[in-house]
């Protein structure tokens, strides 16, 4: 299939990796050099501009957020020119306004459009392990499906808008981020009457919460390992952001994402916003005080 690729961070060069790897015609854009040359390297073509990158069969999309997706015109200017068979496939995460905006503009132009954001790090990403939430038209979403395999390892449909998609993944990060903050609050509570975070994780991801978000994000707290960052504490503040965006556009109240949104804020302005999105427990140890 003919891929062209926009937005090639920890998360896209993966992704696109995994396109190459499963036998598709990639041609990568991104606003700095090095990812595209690496990946030219593996086999993909380089796009001189967004524009030459939005052709083919297929357009995916993985920046960073609404406005980067503005800055590249896909909000109007990048559709003008756009073969009127193409599909255009959006894996990152962004506003339900902006998702709506897109479905509209995309559907005035004769295009096809789907919201297929992703849950999973960068190390799945680039093992073709992501979790795909795709919305969208169903002939749209089977004219992908090869590339959903390609890059992850299991797809869930929700429906035919793809505002659908957006909410989901904007919901799930929600949950991450207050599962972040409650291991960081209970480690730094426990750590206070002298037990030791490695210890107190063992204990409840044996029990408790025997999860994967547990296991991998209570590992980072415990050992304080935030780089490289696998997801940037930065992009966590938005995803948040989002969320309260969402909920009160549709008159949901959110107030632990309101109290998430301040705890992010803060990790950001003492420096912490390029760290991995764990770092935001070192929010609960200043606040805690000096070990006593």
């Amino acid at each position: 299939m003919n891929v062209g690729f926009l937005g090639l961070g920890g998360m896209g060069r993966g992704m696109a990796a995994s396109l190459i790897s499963a036998g598709h015609h990639v041609r990568v854009w991104n606003r700095s050099r090095d990812p595209v040359d690496a990946l030219v390297r593996a086999g993909a073509d380089a796009a001189a501009t967004p524009a030459e990158a939005f052709r083919g069969d297929i357009a995916i999309t993985m920046l960073a957020d609404d406005a980067a997706i503005r800055e590249v015109g896909l909000a109007g200017p990048l559709l003008e020119g756009a073969p009127a068979s193409l599909l255009h496939v959006n894996m990152a995460t962004v506003s339900v306004e902006l998702t709506r905006e897109l479905a509209a503009s995309h559907a005035a132009r004769g295009l096809g459009y789907v919201a297929a954001p992703v849950f999973g790090r960068t190390d799945m990403a680039a093992a073709g392990k992501l979790a795909i939430i795709a919305a969208g038209a169903t002939a749209a979403i089977e004219r992908a499906w090869p590339l959903f395999e390609a890059m992850g390892r299991r797809t869930w449909q929700l429906g035919a808008d793809p505002v659908q998609a957006a909410a989901a993944k904007i919901a799930g990060n929600f949950m991450l981020a207050a599962a972040i903050e409650s291991i960081a609050e209970a480690t730094t509570l426990a750590s206070r009457y002298g037990v030791p975070p490695a210890g107190l994780l063992d204990i409840l991801t044996n029990t408790l919460f025997d999860a994967p978000v547990y296991r991998s994000y209570g590992a980072l707290i415990a050992g304080r390992k935030f780089e490289p960052a696998g997801f940037r504490l930065v992009l966590g503040l938005k995803d948040v952001r989002l969320a309260l965006a969402a909920g009160e556009a549709a008159r949901v109240p959110l107030p632990l994402a309101s109290l998430l949104r301040d705890t992010f804020l803060e990790a950001v302005a003492h420096g912490d916003g390029d760290l991995d999105w764990s770092a935001v427990a070192e929010v609960s140890r200043r606040r805690a005080g000096p070990d006593r």
